[in-house]
């Protein structure tokens, strides 16, 4: 069942995983980046979210940002050292934090057209209606699990089901390159991920049928 997903926002930045140092952003959101998005306004362990045209309602803008990050990060295995009664690990944020720019986009507005399927996880009372349902009550009222973002947890995400109506074409037609389409979860111990030619038409950007390479 197709949905139409309305979000809008100051900032975003869809990272591209080539930059390793400072973030600079896709021109327009990844499918992952939306499906995510879709999944903190409601998620069921019986659907999946597939993402079939992302709409660029506003012309594609960027900024650049100075940010202070931290550099190290705590390793899982230091974490399951102290469940084992190891020392606890310690990260001193004041003696550890680098200045870094990043390139975003600014002035976002989309239009996220998805749909679901169910999956074996699904309960028997489970059905596409009462998801559907669900999902269209909780984009009416604002709910979601926690805040969407676009691409970082400081770039919020308002949201509503679009209002109904065409949505207009915009005048952006571009090659994007290779884009980030989504992460192969299907070996936990080696996520791998995926890519597919992206293309802008008219200020669509069609995701059905994408031939993905990893």
């Amino acid at each position: 069942m197709s949905m139409l997903v309305e979000v809008w926002g100051d900032y975003a930045c869809f990272t591209r995983p080539e930059m390793k140092t400072e973030r600079v952003s896709y021109d327009v959101m990844t499918p992952s980046a939306a499906r995510g998005l879709v999944e903190a306004i409601y998620w069921h362990p019986g659907m999946k979210y597939h993402i079939d045209r992302i709409y660029v309602l506003n012309p594609i803008r960027f900024t650049t940002i100075r940010r202070n990050e931290v550099k190290s990060t705590l390793l899982a295995s230091a974490a399951l050292s102290a469940a084992k009664g190891g020392p606890p690990p310690v990260l001193y944020t004041q003696e550890d934090i680098q200045q870094r720019a990043a390139l975003l986009l600014q002035d976002v507005h989309y239009v996220i057209e998805c749909h679901f399927t169910m999956t074996d996880k699904a309960a028997p009372s489970d059905n596409p209606g009462k998801f559907q349902d669900t999902l269209r009550r909780r984009l009416k009222h604002g709910q979601c699990y926690h805040t969407p973002c676009f691409g970082c947890r400081e770039f919020p995400a308002n949201f509503r089901e679009w209002p109904g109506g065409p949505i207009p074409a915009q005048p952006l037609n571009q090659d994007l390159g290779f884009m980030l389409y989504d992460l192969d979860y299907s070996d936990p111990e080696n996520l791998r991920p995926q890519f597919f030619r992206a293309k802008l038409e008219n200020g669509m950007l069609d995701c059905r049928d994408a031939e993905v390479f990893t």
